[in-house]
């Protein structure tokens, strides 16, 4: 009998083994796009310009609609992204520019310091944002390599908000742009004509790393600066596309998914690499022609209308992930970290974190569901709406929506603000949320209410502290 429950024992453990000892130590890039808007691919609707590489991707992985980030803005959508918690969980809120006097604290475990623990390399090249203090910058969080902008690339004297200016009026508000390379600034003016190979440079620096390491495990963070305004593409793409200066820079970020898809190809590396694809918010409308587009989403990014929040999403990994799938389930960038540390067999931070593993979904398990009870949307420190299942609630608050025209050539449009009250949407029927529904759902409103109270207090009692400079 022993003997018997010994060989039980032995099979069980077989079977629930983890993913990566099926899969070795999977590689994993993230590609992380700036202010791309749920339309803007062209498997999520976009028609005025083409993205085969992207669609490709899909094709041959998993498309995921309704896919989100916690919060509509650049520094906090990309905190959760890394550290798999809520922004409001870590005190990182907003977009934290030049100067800032907060980063990400030392003792919050990132994506890349938990592979590292697991043997791998870790390089990162474009957009951080999570504080520009020496100490806070991406090789003191686990990164070998890092290339790129500390922050937005619209923080600089060529900012539209002060251009008008003289240059000495200008450098009052906004200091020049600078490049870095590991914690060392490189290019203390980035020109408008360095920002045109932005894609260009960050691509060709992502191609040499996959190259270098392709004979060990890596994790590469491919975070452009694009097509966050001011918009800038290579000479060689201008015009391109057909679709003006906003579908040439798509068209770009198209090209560079193709050329790491195709290293992947050419190195072998295609059955061994998770890639995923996916933005940090929705578009900045007020931008008009050089913004992109929400598709059939309500309101855009600085908002948690599912403009701001849900965001494109695409995940490839060739025998891993089935081919030509749709995932319709609610899933979060809080959940990649998790999920990571699933198939690279890593261990989860000490700390408390938000995010719950999602492989179930990504492998199209039969039945999968959320492991999460809902989803939080904050705004800065304003819970304002809550997604559980098909049901949105927005608490009342208020949020900016444009004025009247939306901008051109970089020029933005006015925005206004306006206010909701306690709405419910069925994101089944309305995914635009033009028809509240709480009248006839009393016991819904109830109950997800009853769960903003909660997760208010959970966060609040549970709240750590970004580092201050």
């Amino acid at each position: 009998m022993a003997r018997l429950n010994a060989i039980l024992l032995a099979v069980i453990g077989m079977l629930v083994q983890p993913l990566c000892c099926e899969a070795g130590n999977p590689n994993v890039i993230i590609i992380f796009t700036d202010d791309q808007g749920y339309g803007d691919v062209g498997c999520f609707g976009a028609s005025k310009y083409k993205t085969p590489n992207l669609d490709r991707m899909a094709e041959q992985g998993r498309k995921f609609t309704d896919f989100y980030v916690a919060q509509a803005v650049c520094g906090a959508s990309r905190v959760a992204l890394l550290t798999g918690c809520y922004p409001n969980r870590l005190g990182m809120f907003g977009a934290p520019g030049p100067n800032a006097k907060h980063g990400i604290h030392p003792g919050e475990i990132l994506i890349p310091e938990m592979l590292k623990a697991s043997g791998y390399a870790t390089g990162m090249f474009g957009k951080w944002h999570l504080g520009d203090h020496k100490q806070s910058l991406p090789i003191h969080h686990g990164f070998d390599e890092y290339y790129g902008l500390p922050y937005s690339n619209d923080m600089w004297p060529h900012h539209p908000g002060v251009r008008h200016l003289p240059i000495k009026e200008r450098l009052k508000r906004w200091p020049h742009l600078p490049m870095v390379e590991g914690d060392r600034i490189i290019d203390t003016e980035v020109t408008p004509g360095e920002q045109t190979r932005l894609t260009t440079d960050y691509t060709n620096r992502a191609l040499k790393f996959i190259a270098k390491n392709k004979q060990k495990p890596f994790f590469l963070y491919l975070a452009h600066s694009m097509p966050h305004v001011p918009l800038y593409v290579a000479e060689h793409n201008r015009g391109k596309s057909g679709a003006g200066l906003y579908g040439d820079v798509m068209r770009e970020i198209d090209w560079s998914v193709g050329e790491i898809l195709s290293a992947l190809k050419r190195h072998g590396l295609a059955e061994s690499t998770l890639v995923i694809f996916t933005s940090d918010n929705g578009p900045w409308l007020s931008y008009g022609d050089h913004a992109g587009s929400a598709g059939p989403l309500r309101e855009g990014k600085a908002t948690s209308w599912e403009g701001g929040v849900r965001v494109p999403c695409i995940m490839h990994w060739p025998g891993k992930i089935p081919a030509g799938t749709v995932c319709s389930t609610p899933a979060m960038t809080i959940d990649i970290l998790p999920t990571i540390a699933r198939v690279t067999g890593s261990r989860l931070p000490k700390q408390k974190i938000d995010g719950k593993d999602i492989w179930p979904l990504l492998a199209g398990a039969k039945d999968a569901q959320s492991p999460h009870e809902a989803y939080y949307f904050y705004w800065g420190k304003e819970l304002q709406a809550i997604r559980r299942g098909k049901w949105s609630l927005h608490l009342p608050h208020s949020y900016r929506s444009l004025r009247g025209k939306p901008g051109s050539g970089g020029i933005p449009g006015a925005y206004m603000q306006k206010k909701t009250g306690l709405a419910l949407y069925n994101l089944e029927t309305d995914i635009g949320q033009a028809t509240d529904m709480s009248a006839t759902n009393t016991r819904v409103v109830e109950e997800l209410t009853g769960l903003a109270r909660a997760h208010r207090k959970y966060i609040n009692d549970n709240r750590r502290e970004p580092a201050r400079y």
